[in-house]
């Protein structure tokens, strides 16, 4: 009996909850906000790779390119903060067929380059001194943080007035945010560069500009719920 008693109990708290529980009135929208600025830094991961089949000669040239490579970019004025070591390794290789092994060895820097102007002497100093692999070049913004914030700013907005021109024909107004989710990605742009053709060195009137740098598009999103009034 006592069992009965107690589940009549808790159905009836339960339908008396359900009937009590409203239906926030509300809407959903996406807001989106793009900030274009010009870069005005590039960072560049640049690698020395060398091969060969005796692991002390590899090693040695590869050490011997590296450290050239170092001195030129001290000679570009890279402060020594903007530069550093990223990988150095040197690992063997096995040939089944030849039944032979060979070694394979890399060291990789990276460089933040903050005055632009420097990018094509570097890029070609780079390649001249002994680096044969570029892996990343990357052009960014030092502002990036206040770009991000005002792009946030501006997808808030979107989102706002959005939700203001679907409920204007409804005779509501918009209310407060109910909830506010983040949808934004990490992206880092990289417009499209060249490295100075040496074959046009010598030849008149010919341009060493090599680089269109563009504008980065830096862009936030937004997905909001407002209360309707």
């Amino acid at each position: 009996m006592k069992k009965v008693v107690l589940f009549l109990t808790i159905m009836f708290m339960t339908m008396s909850y359900g009937q009590e529980t409203k239906q926030i009135p509300q809407i959903n929208v996406n807001g989106e906000g793009k900030v274009k600025v010009a870069p005005d830094q590039v960072s560049i991961s640049a690698t020395v790779e060398t091969k060969g089949n005796n692991a002390k000669d590899v090693k040695k040239q590869n050490d011997e390119k590296m450290d050239a490579v170092l001195k030129f970019i001290k000679k570009m004025n890279i402060p020594a903060t903007d530069f550093r070591t990223k990988q150095v390794a040197l690992n063997p290789q096995y040939d089944y067929e030849k039944k032979k092994t060979s070694y394979n060895a890399v060291q990789t820097v990276e460089i933040l380059v903050k005055d632009l102007s420097k990018y094509d002497e570097l890029m070609e100093g780079l390649v001249q001194q002994g680096i044969n692999r570029l892996d990343k070049v990357s052009f960014e913004s030092s502002k990036l943080a206040q770009y991000q914030s005002e792009a946030r700013k501006i997808a808030m907005k979107d989102a706002k007035a959005k939700a203001e021109d679907y409920v204007s024909v409804l005779g509501q107004k918009v209310g407060k945010a109910f909830v506010i989710s983040d949808n934004s990605q990490v992206y880092h742009p990289q417009p499209m560069y060249a490295m100075k053709s040496m074959a046009m060195d010598n030849v008149e009137g010919a341009s060493n500009e090599t680089l269109a740098i563009g504008e980065i598009e830096i862009t936030a999103n937004v997905s909001v719920s407002f209360i309707l009034d």
